[in-house]
């Protein structure tokens, strides 16, 4: 019997092992899975988001809107958030959370879908320009009307009355399609960061938690590399390719009217995201957890012991059904204890601040450097996916790194994650020095003299050098002139006649030219604006190394930091925190930041353009030191107040930590007397035992 019982027992250490070990097998695979969708959709969502981001101008000039307008569509992203983030974070943690993402996969795509919608139901884009009449013909137009004694008098009447034939497109219409839809790709982004991070957190090893989630971090901030050069190849692309002829058009990518194909890239980012959908519908509710190293000596028995226990239970998630109406009543009383952390509510100060820089920054960096630096839409976005992103891409990863390798705690990585933002801090101040001076338009930033510094008025486009033509003050058709100076029009540059067709088109015997040159030549000016200056060129490149660097140490601090997130919760409050967290920076930074950025720079603006059928457009030509001093000015002072927070949040860290500590040891000094309280009765039990054991003992004797 003997035997046959310790074979028995003999027998259940190999099949536990067996058991172990097929649960850890088919354990890896599940998380690897979840791990590279979770990925694979992260990428979609970041791709998407940042060709949204790269599209900014080609809105603008496509529908005749503001940058204010366009940061209300841009911001309605977060709206969708904001209506289900609380609940998709409280209740989903508690359900199905991979299939959750799934479906929140495609309702993005579907969003994604509708925003290039206005591409299909509108009509063709008409270019805002004087010479359209003369596009198709080889005779020589005079660019100059007669002027005659009534247009004379007012000055402007051509331009006051829309054309023959107008049809009046309604903008607002168009863009409620593009504004739902961007609220539909919020509500289905919504449980991929907080349900997914919680996932990898309580399923994967912790030695490896912080590593999974850098990972999924740099994925998604691949995405904004590819999304960049999508928008950069499609801004190549003219926005009605396939419809008319290309030889017609008269204007390049680098001119301020110029509309790329917007609409291909929304088409190709919702093939993607639909795509991610389908990995998360056959993945698990929920895993086994991984034997941590220190675990690997223990029995079966211990295992079982250690599984069962008050500090392990978290670890391992039941198969249970959802008790909806409890989890409702204990969703106050779960969010009253989240937010009376001290800590968690200076977290949140920081990240909204810090936030509202970073996306103002972001969302119109590509539109700076068009502006600023006169670069083309699709090389400023070419620039941003190849350059800038790939620092911040490497920067989050390396921040994983340094977290593991130097086993960095809390406090640890909350200093790590301080000292970069201060660092980038200070080189982003060098920024303000780049700059360039404003181009040389004739009456709008120069005199028709040559003379710098002027106020612009729509007055000032007017001179004694086109008084004889008939010309309107709200037509932008630049030209460029021997002279390096760009006038508005080629009537408002005085040119009599022209040559050529199209692209090719050259204008003569322009007597503006005559002001400013000293030996007149043929006075002929091109289509198109004058280049910039070569000390632009020259800074344009130390602009970009110093963002590279700039960008790569700031976001070195994002992966500790979000890890900070979720090491000092409770496990119970993650999901929420994270949830809590997420609609805080979407309520307070990603809906309003685009919005008063936008707003902020439109007050640079120097000249709108005009709609066919009448109506403000969109701006033509900003004053590029002022839109230099609000928009660097604006970030860096969000970021100045941020630190004040900074400080404050470490002070409280450390003091949260050191309760902590004493509150460990109290419990440590309890359990050990506890302990030798239980040794003692056992010890005084034994005695009473044995004692009744030998008086039995003599009974039997007797």
């Amino acid at each position: 019997m003997e035997r046959k019982e310790s074979s028995a027992t003999g027998s259940w250490p190999l099949d536990n092992s067996h058991i172990s070990s097929a649960v850890k097998n088919s354990c890896h695979p599940n998380l690897k899975t979840f791990l590279a969708a979770l990925s694979f959709a992260s990428f979609a969502q970041a791709l998407s988001g940042s060709y949204m981001k790269s599209t900014i101008t080609q809105l603008e000039r496509r529908f005749d809107i503001s940058s204010y307008l366009i940061g209300i569509i841009d911001g309605s992203f977060e709206v969708g958030n904001l209506l289900v983030i609380a609940f998709v974070s409280y209740f989903g943690a508690k359900l199905h959370r991979p299939k959750i993402i799934s479906v929140g996969c495609i309702l993005m795509s579907f969003g994604t879908f509708l925003m290039a919608m206005p591409h299909f139901i509108s009509g063709r884009y008409k270019i805002e320009t004087a010479i359209r009449s003369s596009v198709n013909s080889t005779n020589n137009l005079s660019p100059c009307p007669v002027s005659s004694a009534e247009s004379s008098s007012v000055g402007d009447r051509p331009s006051l009355l829309p054309p023959n034939g107008c049809v009046r497109e309604s903008s607002v219409s168009m863009l409620a399609y593009m504004f739902l839809g961007n609220v539909l790709r919020g509500i289905g982004e919504t449980p991929i960061q907080p349900l997914g991070i919680s996932y990898i957190d309580d399923y994967a090893e912790s030695k490896n938690a912080a590593l999974y989630i850098g990972c999924v971090q740099t994925i998604s901030i691949i995405g904004p590399v590819f999304g960049y050069l999508l928008g950069s190849l499609c801004a190549k692309i003219y926005v009605d390719i396939g419809y008319m002829d290309m030889e017609t058009v008269t204007i390049t990518p680098s001119d301020a009217r110029w509309v790329g194909a917007w609409w291909l890239g929304y088409l190709i980012a919702g093939i993607i995201t639909l795509m991610t959908a389908v990995p998360f519908w056959f993945l698990p509710k929920s895993l086994p957890m991984p034997v941590d190293e220190h675990d690997t000596s223990c029995t079966p028995e211990q295992s079982r012991f250690l599984k069962d226990s008050p500090n392990m239970k978290h670890k391992f998630r039941p198969e249970e059904p959802p008790n909806l109406r409890q989890m409702a009543k204990e969703f106050v009383p779960t969010l009253k204890s989240l937010l009376g952390s001290p800590v968690y509510i200076v977290y949140l100060c920081v990240t909204i601040i810090q936030f509202n820089s970073l996306i103002g920054m972001v969302t119109y960096k590509p539109k700076y450097i068009e502006q600023h630096y006169g670069q083309s839409a699709s090389k400023a976005n070419f620039l941003m996916g190849m350059i800038n992103i790939p620092a911040v891409a490497l920067g989050m990863f390396s921040g994983g790194v340094v977290m593991k390798k130097f086993r960095l705690g809390v406090l640890g990585a909350a200093k790590f994650a301080f000292g970069t933002s201060l660092l980038g801090y200070l080189l982003s101040l060098f920024f303000l020095a780049m700059g360039c001076e404003n181009p040389k338009v004739a009456g709008v930033t120069v005199s028709y003299t040559g003379v710098e510094g002027m106020s612009y008025q729509e007055k000032s486009l007017f001179s004694d050098c086109n008084s004889q033509c008939s010309c309107s003050g709200r037509e932008w058709d630049p030209v460029c002139g021997e002279n390096g100076i760009t006038y508005v029009s080629p009537c408002l540059a005085g040119c009599t006649s022209s040559s050529g067709s199209a692209k090719n088109m050259v204008f003569d015997n322009c007597r503006c030219l005559a002001l400013t040159m000293i030996h007149p030549g043929n006075m002929t000016v091109t289509l198109g604006q004058c280049p910039r200056k070569d000390d632009c060129e020259k800074i344009f490149p130390y602009f970009l190394a110093l963002s590279v660097l700039s960008s790569f140490i700031i976001s070195l601090g994002g992966t500790p930091g979000f890890v900070l997130l979720i090491r000092f919760i409770k496990p119970e409050l993650k999901s929420l925190a994270l949830g809590i967290h997420t609609l805080a920076t979407r309520m307070l930074a990603g809906i309003p930041a685009p919005i008063y950025f936008g707003a902020i720079i439109d007050t640079t603006c120097l000249r709108w353009g005009y709609k066919l059928c009448g109506g403000r457009g969109a701006c033509r030509i900003y004053n590029t030191s002022a839109y230099r001093t609000v928009y660097l000015g604006l970030t860096l002072v969000l970021r100045t107040v941020s630190f004040f927070f900074c400080v404050l949040g470490i002070a409280l860290l450390k003091r949260h930590i050191k309760r902590k500590e004493n509150n460990a040891l109290i419990s440590e000094n309890a359990e050990m007397a506890s302990l030798r309280k239980e040794e003692n009765g056992s010890i005084h039990c034994e005695q009473v035992i044995l004692s009744t054991d030998c008086s039995s003992d003599s009974e039997t004797h007797l």
